[in-house]
């Protein structure tokens, strides 16, 4: 595993310290990965949906229902 050397204002590193000591997470390291894997999942989300408009427009009009694209999506997102 790497190992990285961060600088945090004051109030983010309360933050991560009120978040071990409370348990939720047993180290700040831990926090930061966990903090970096919802970003990149979120982004994902976001180059998928950017792909999918990107696509619907160059197609023009779609047969799919409303409730068919939103499903679609959710199960993406989903995994």
């Amino acid at each position: 595993m790497a190992r990285q050397s961060i600088s945090l204002t004051n109030p983010n590193d309360a933050w991560l310290k009120s978040q071990v000591e409370s348990q939720e997470y047993s180290s700040k390291s831990e926090l930061v990965n966990d903090l970096i894997r919802q970003a990149r999942n979120s982004q994902a989300q976001i180059d998928w949906l950017r792909a999918k408009l990107e696509r619907a427009e160059e197609s023009g009009f779609t047969n799919d229902l409303k409730e068919q694209i939103r499903q679609q999506a959710k199960n993406t997102i989903n995994g």
